[in-house]
């Protein structure tokens, strides 16, 4: 476990962004999910190094052990903070995969630093193309919606990370596809993270547009997504990013919530080591 510098922030102070760099191979960057850290890739960081891969997780400034600064959440930053990884590592041949908010963070790096260092990217329950409604993209989540994400959060962050945290694995009364012990976990990791850039970075993922980000990207690509998501519905992410990707590979888990990477994680990984080692 290690850090680097990714630039200023408050008071010119360093922000460091914490990572793991596990096993040898060909590099694979996990970039996680809001409201989560590196440590929601557990399975995957498990089962990838096994297939000869050499695996890196990282924090998003904000989250995890990496520094908060006061701002900084947009997702241009988040690139750059990305690239900055990847120049420190002098990785080579990668293969970004983000999960919901991650996936955007692919996205944009594509875009903005032309994909360099970059083989392959994947797409895992990824907010892309772009979520919010808007006049010109009339399929997407009201506003509303997410302005009620940040009015929960301001209320009682505890409370509504408890609440979205069932969401995120579509739990109910009749249904449990997660132990209490791993909505606990999650709900730890969520803990962690800045109220400041919790919120902040709910209006980016919800406000920012990927759609011409996408059209940049001509590196194979793999789209996963679960028809049971709730918390981002497949068919305003999922099924829209393979629309405007006709060549990607475009997976449907049937039943699958949000949280795939726990519920599915199995067959998540081997999805994702059949892509990466695949032509």
């Amino acid at each position: 476990m290690s850090t680097i510098d990714v630039g200023r922030g408050d008071e010119n102070q360093p922000v460091q962004l914490f990572f793991q760099d596990i096993g040898k191979g060909q590099p694979v960057v996990l970039i996680h999910g809001w409201p989560l850290d590196h440590a929601m890739w557990e399975h995957q960081l498990l089962a990838l190094p096994a297939h000869g891969l050499r695996v890196i997780a990282y924090d998003r400034r904000g989250f995890g052990a990496s520094s908060k600064p006061w701002e900084g959440y947009d997702y241009d930053t988040f690139a750059d903070d990305l690239k900055a990884l990847l120049d420190a590592l002098d990785l080579e041949d990668v293969v970004l995969v983000g999960f919901s908010m991650g996936g955007g963070e692919v996205a944009r790096y594509m875009s903005r630093h032309g994909g360099a260092r970059v083989k392959k990217v994947a797409f895992i329950s990824a907010v892309t193309p772009f979520l919010q409604k808007t006049a010109d993209n009339p399929d997407g989540v009201d506003e509303g919606v997410f302005a009620g994400m940040i009015d929960g959060l301001k209320k009682d962050r505890p409370d509504f990370l408890t609440t979205f945290g069932k969401q995120f694995f579509n739990v109910g009364l009749l249904r449990h596809p997660v132990s209490d012990a791993t909505l606990e976990w999650t709900r730890s990791l969520a803990f962690t993270a800045s109220p400041k850039a919790t919120v902040d970075c709910v209006r980016a993922f919800a406000g920012t547009d990927f759609r011409e980000d996408l059209k940049s990207i001509t590196v194979p690509a793999l789209i996963v997504h679960g028809d049971a998501d709730n918390t981002v519905p497949i068919k305003v992410s999922g099924a829209r990013t393979a629309k405007m990707m006709p060549g990607a590979q475009y997976k449907v888990y049937e039943g699958a919530p949000h949280g795939l990477f726990v519920t599915h994680h199995e067959e998540l990984s081997r999805d994702l080591v059949a892509f990466i080692k695949g032509a």
